[in-house]
């Protein structure tokens, strides 16, 4: 068997066998990617009125927030740009439970309460992003994915090398570029799968590859080591030293934001509170709003609040980090289209629609070829030309034969 039949043969079996994951995973995904700026619309609390004011200290938002958290200790505190509202957060991930209170940073008013468990009533978009992230299947559903995904990856190569044109003539360049909707359905369909797959093939692989690195470790690892030229992957997790013998100074989290909010291009902040006697304070600043790559990140030794430095591509200014961290630290906003901004969110959400409708349209090709039943056959009038005699000199005439018949397609 040749190269380009195996191929093809792999391309419609893994195809038939991964349609329904890939549509799933790629319509969760397309409605997912304007997740912020839809909520933005129905979730007024995510707002307050800017003021020439700095905000209010950490310590100050969580003493507002403890009527509302009654037992449960927070674990982090996000702060948003002026017109942004701030949140006080508690979470649990072993019991899959949240709470989430928005605050006028200004004035520690609360604006909104929002609560989760793991029975209780499911937002709009965390049902989208589990169906994305698990299929609605739990830890199952995570596994099939990871599958789902590499053999997709394997579906965008094996349709580029079906897609290639064998000549680059004119004729063949139209019906590789172009889609003729003028045709009838099952050719507007053909070329929809195939040119329309070709135009978005570089941002449905570089969306997997991306997506590839919350699936499976071995591969999350490998990508550094291919883009850092050899260099492994450290996952090593900050501590705070532990024999000191100290009791965490909630003060701390004051001093260090006092001295961090003074970043230049400040665009937010969160800090992870330390839950545990090992656990550091975490502080991520960023420099892009919109985005979580471009921004300086921090661990301090909760006792001492001097810096845990690890050789890890997500600790460190962003401006100091190597390439290969930087290409790490792009990752989850090259992932959602929200690297450039709106533009990239566009072509991402452009891309996962059309990713949706390849099994569609695949599933049709195949099945107009195996299943559809064939027309009637209609007898083909050809002209013979004949000699007949007539009162006149012999003359030739035309008579119409309806000997040969062949199936109208």
């Amino acid at each position: 068997m040749s190269f380009k039949k195996i191929n093809a043969w792999l391309h419609l079996w893994l195809g038939l066998g991964s349609g329904l994951i890939v549509f799933i995973v790629s319509i969760t995904g397309c409605i997912y990617v304007f997740e912020k700026e839809i909520r933005s619309f129905y979730q007024p609390w995510q707002f307050v009125q800017p003021q020439e004011k700095a905000f209010l200290l950490p310590t100050q938002l969580i003493s507002s927030s403890k009527s509302q958290l009654g037992k449960l200790k927070p674990t982090s505190v996000r702060y948003g740009q002026k017109s942004e509202s701030a949140t006080v957060n508690s979470l649990n991930r072993k019991k899959g439970t949240s709470v989430v209170i928005y605050l006028n940073p200004y004035t520690a008013e609360i604006l909104h309460i929002d609560r989760k468990t793991k029975k209780g009533d499911v937002e709009f978009f965390r049902f989208i992003l589990n169906g994305h992230r698990t299929l609605w299947m739990g830890e199952t559903g995570s596994k099939i994915i990871g599958i789902g995904v590499l053999v997709f990856v394997v579906l965008l190569i094996s349709g580029i090398v079906l897609w290639w044109p064998k000549k680059w003539i004119k004729s063949i360049r139209d019906q590789s570029f172009k889609i003729k909707w003028n045709a009838r359905f099952k050719r507007v369909n053909y070329d929809l799968h195939k040119v329309a797959g070709f135009y978005v093939f570089l941002v449905l692989l570089l969306i997997s590859l991306t997506g590839l690195v919350y699936s499976y470790k071995w591969y999350s690892k490998s990508l550094y080591w291919v883009t850092s030229g050899g260099k492994s992957l450290t996952q090593a997790k900050p501590l705070s030293d532990t024999t000191l013998n100290a009791e965490f100074a909630p003060a701390n989290l004051d001093k260090l934001y006092s001295k961090l909010a003074t970043t230049p291009g400040n665009a937010g902040m969160t800090i992870a509170v330390p839950a545990k006697a090992s656990d550091v304070i975490g502080f991520v600043v960023y420099l892009k709003a919109g985005t979580l790559y471009k921004a300086d990140r921090y661990a301090f030794d909760q006792y001492t609040m001097k810096p845990v430095i690890l050789n890890s591509p997500l600790l460190g200014k962003y401006e100091e980090a190597s390439i290969p961290d930087k290409i790490r630290r792009m990752n989850y906003d090259l992932h959602v289209g929200a690297i450039m901004g709106l533009p990239t969110k566009i072509i991402a959400f452009l891309a996962s629609l059309i990713s949706a409708s390849l099994p569609i349209t695949g599933f049709l090709v195949w099945y107009g070829k195996k299943f559809k039943k064939k027309k009637g056959k209609q007898p083909l009038v050809q002209e013979k030309m004949v000699l007949k005699k007539t009162n006149s000199p012999w003359e030739v005439k035309k008579v119409s034969t309806a000997a040969i018949q062949e199936p109208v397609a």
